[in-house]
């Protein structure tokens, strides 16, 4: 290993303490402890330890987020918020090697739940606020650290409430930084791709019905509701919504094809190994099959039967989706639309993607940072709301086969300790820069 700074040090014993701490979000109430609150805590009095002004938001007990500001060399560039969650999935310790809450290092791994989501960004960003602090380091422009609670349930009494209740915290800010990206991917001639979230796809909901005539199950009838779900449900399956070329997937597929040295497009991604369903995930809508319901007793065919979808919308899309999946599944199946959550897209060619790129080459040279579009959601989605531009990039240099990605919700999560220290000198340059 090699030579530890005290900054690295810092970052990994925060971690470390982090993870230790049970904050396990189960998206019930009933079966949510203090967690978040006990983790919020820690990191205030770490922060206030240094002199910093702090906030702690409990919109209920238990559920705490934390923020503080450094204030910047420049008052009229906009905040950057630097954020991570403090929550964490459940976990079934029996499919565990090593503790999920021991935070474990073993062979230069780190094991634990929040080992990247996201308990290492929250302990980097702690260690470089105090370190900040410390040393009268000024920023370019202002810093909102942030520390939420309740993203793994949707951000409902962490940063969506805060947003909606509490935006003066965020007064100014204009950009923000956190998950799910960073972590490096392999290109030929052992140099590696750093994957920066610009835009992240909308999320909706989409019920299907078939309707029939309700009879005895000793007689079939020709309209059986539960048959023709299902054939709509299996058509869902089996179909494969066309690329949608949006900026931000010409941007990665010109940045990874020139890093790469061969050109890339959106019907072939196997030479992207373990990161090609990412990627192809954000290239195109998607519909997931994820609940179904129908009957209640074995001897009656219902009259109606209904199957709810995941739906993902690249940005966009949110009425062709719709027509698109009504195609799928025909006209005598009927769909009712849940509440979109709108997809949101920052400039793939702005400053601060120049900023992360300067802070991997001065610890990468041959590490190129390569705009992606995000299948999923984080908590810059609530931020959105106040006119703020997200970006997903923890920074994470991993050996070739190590699937980082792979890792969230999964047991076992673990990450190089290497990878922590990298990740925290880049954060430390681009907080500096940006």
């Amino acid at each position: 290993m090699s030579h530890v700074s005290p900054l690295e040090e810092e970052a990994l014993e925060h971690i470390r303490a982090l993870i230790r701490i049970d904050s396990v979000n189960t998206g019930d109430a009933r079966t949510i402890g203090d967690g978040e609150t006990r983790a919020a805590l820690y990191v205030q009095q770490r922060l206030d330890e240094v002199g910093y002004d702090t906030t702690l938001v409990e919109p209920v007990p238990g559920r705490a987020s934390v923020i503080a500001r450094l204030a910047g060399q420049d008052p009229d560039a906009g905040a950057l918020v630097a954020h991570a969650h403090l929550d964490v999935v459940p976990v079934d310790a029996e499919n565990w090697t090593h503790p999920p809450f021991g935070a474990e290092i073993h062979d230069g791994i780190l094991y634990g739940r929040g080992a990247v989501d996201m308990k290492d960004f929250a302990g980097m960003l702690l260690a470089i606020a105090r370190a900040f602090r410390r040393e009268g380091v000024v920023p370019r422009r202002d810093l909102i650290f942030a520390f939420f609670a309740d993203e793994e349930a949707g951000g409902v009494w962490g940063a969506r409430w805060i947003v909606q209740n509490r935006p003066e915290l965020f007064a100014g800010a204009t950009e923000a930084l956190s998950e799910v990206g960073g972590f490096s991917l392999p290109l030929p001639g052992d140099r590696r791709a750093y994957l920066v979230a610009t835009a992240e796809k909308g999320v909706t909901a989409a019920t299907l019905t078939a309707r029939g005539h309700a009879a005895h199950g000793s007689r079939p009838t020709a309209d059986n509701a539960v048959v023709r779900l299902a054939r709509a449900v299996a058509a869902v399956g089996a179909h494969r919504f066309p690329v949608v070329r949006t900026a931000t997937l010409e941007r990665f597929f010109e940045l990874y094809g020139r890093a790469s040295g061969e050109p890339l497009d959106g019907d072939d991604l196997s030479r992207l190994g373990f990161a090609a369903s990412l990627i192809d995930a954000g290239a195109r809508n998607t519909a997931s099959p994820t609940v179904l319901a129908a009957g209640g007793k074995i001897n009656v065919i219902p009259a109606a039967a209904s199957a709810t979808l995941d739906v993902r919308v690249a940005p966009g899309q949110a009425d062709a989706v719709r027509t698109q999946l009504a195609a799928v599944v025909g006209d005598d199946i009927e769909i009712t639309w849940a509440r979109d959550i709108p997809a949101i897209e920052a400039p793939a060619d702005g400053r601060l993607v120049g900023v992360l790129q300067e802070a991997v080459s001065a610890e990468d040279p041959d590490g190129t940072v390569v705009p992606y579009l995000l299948p999923a959601s984080t908590d810059n989605k609530h931020l959105s709301r106040l006119g703020i531009r997200g970006y997903g990039f923890v920074p994470l240099r991993v050996p070739a086969d190590f699937d980082v990605y792979g890792q969230f919700h999964a047991a076992d999560e673990r990450v190089p300790v290497e990878a922590l220290f990298f990740g925290t000198r880049v954060t430390a340059r681009i907080l500096r820069d940006a």
